[in-house]
């Protein structure tokens, strides 16, 4: 298509591409389907693009005639390498969607419906909403994982699996609401084991999309009902984090462990589960911003308790994977990584530990802190830090003279 001049009037004013669907809103511009409903939907727009007007409604008419002249003009151009528009597929409707959900229902057309649904939903946003706004179709995908759950990992065979999976991508491709997520967890009392069951099994994908339904949930499910899950859960979202199935999952799986860490009993199953020792190798070998910054998040919080410090000090490269993150990554994983060293320093301070922050240059790294003037509640607890073991350090080989000229141990002390 390169050196082929398109007709102005063929392109979308929004993307500047050649429009497949050309609808035309109220205002009487025209625009590419996908384009202007992502506009309006997905950024919750209420004006016309091109004039700002407002929109008394959001009716989208299809310009039949546009479409056909746009299509007319490819097969003239077909030589030049110009690929011929297809005729969009008529818009899906809800009352298509519930006789597909009534199929569904009947265990011998079940995968194949689910398949189907799947195909609607990926074709386009539109059919996403409209798949959404359907009564019932969530609270079908659900019942599909919970019902997989109970059967155990003995179930029915590989259709049974199959159909779990599809429910599982349908699930999380679906924009849910807060209020909608919170009432799948009511209504599906046994989804939360039935992930876990799921994150058990060695379909990556399924496991993966299984973290972020479960991530989700966690984060508008009461905090009481949190505390209360069972260890086997924990469990599998640090297996989630071992495993690096995604970096999505990864992602999915660290905002897991912060919603759980909430809680003083809840991070004892964490530090069981080898959350601990996941966060630090996670440290060593993700270079990402914001992998880092939550990796350290959750390790700030199991340090709360005695048994995450414990294991923290027990890990050999913790302590340095820790002070190595401060001002190298962002102001907020320094913060984290301060705050761990706090914890270490106030409550798990024994003689080899000291040391071992020697060594490896946390002084040093904490009289940096001093010396950039990072301000706030990180120099406060560098600082007191230093306050705290200025006996032990202070003829420390670590200290050049440059940090022992500009922050003296009696300034700490």
């Amino acid at each position: 298509m390169e050196g082929v001049e398109v007709p102005s009037y063929f392109l979308c004013p929004i993307s500047l591409e050649l429009m497949r669907d050309p609808v035309t809103l109220t205002t009487g511009i025209t625009y590419d389907r996908d384009s202007i409903e992502r506009w309006i939907f997905d950024r919750k727009q209420s004006t016309c693009p091109a004039t700002k007007q407002p929109l008394e409604d959001r009716e989208l008419t299809p310009n039949h005639t546009l479409r056909r002249l746009i299509q007319a003009w490819c097969t003239l151009n077909s030589s030049n390498g110009v690929d011929r528009i297809p005729t969009p597929r008529p818009p899906i409707d809800k009352a298509q969607i519930a006789k597909l959900l009534e199929e569904a229902r009947l265990p011998q057309f079940r995968l194949g419906s689910l398949r189907e649904l799947r195909t609607i939903v990926s074709e386009s946003d539109r059919n996403r909403r409209c798949v959404e706004a359907t009564p019932g179709v969530v609270d079908f995908l659900a019942s599909v994982i919970v019902n997989y759950g109970s059967e155990g990992e003995t179930g029915d065979g590989s259709e049974s699996a199959s159909a779990c999976d599809e429910a599982l991508v349908l699930l999380q491709t679906l924009e849910i609401s807060e209020e909608g997520l919170l009432d799948v967890f009511v209504k599906n009392g046994g989804i939360m084991e039935s992930l876990s069951m799921i994150l058990r099994r060695s379909n990556y994908q399924s496991r993966s999309n299984a973290m972020l339904i479960l991530n989700s949930l966690l984060g508008v499910i009461p905090p009481a009902r949190s505390i209360g899950l069972g260890g086997e859960l924990f469990q599998e979202i640090v297996n989630v984090v071992r495993d690096r199935i995604s970096q999505q999952a990864t992602k999915a799986a660290l905002h897991a462990l912060l919603r759980l860490c909430l809680y003083g009993k809840s991070r004892v199953k964490a530090v069981e589960a080898g959350a601990v020792h996941a966060l630090v190798e996670l440290l060593l070998e993700s270079p990402q911003k914001r992998v880092c910054e939550l990796a350290l998040a959750g390790l700030d919080w199991l340090c709360g308790c005695a048994d995450g410090r414990a294991e923290l000090v027990r890990h050999r490269a913790a302590i340095p994977a820790v002070s190595k993150k401060i001002l190298r990554v962002s102001q907020l994983a320094s913060e984290k990584a301060v705050r761990i060293l706090h914890s270490v320093a106030r409550h798990s301070a024994t003689a080899a530990v000291l040391q071992e922050m020697m060594n490896v240059g946390v002084v040093s790294k904490l009289c940096l802190v001093l010396q950039v003037g990072c301000g706030g509640k990180m120099e406060e607890k560098a600082r007191e830090i230093l306050k705290l073991h200025s006996r032990v350090w202070k003829d420390s080989p670590c200290l050049s003279p440059l940090y022992s000229s500009t922050y003296p141990m009696s300034y700490c002390t």
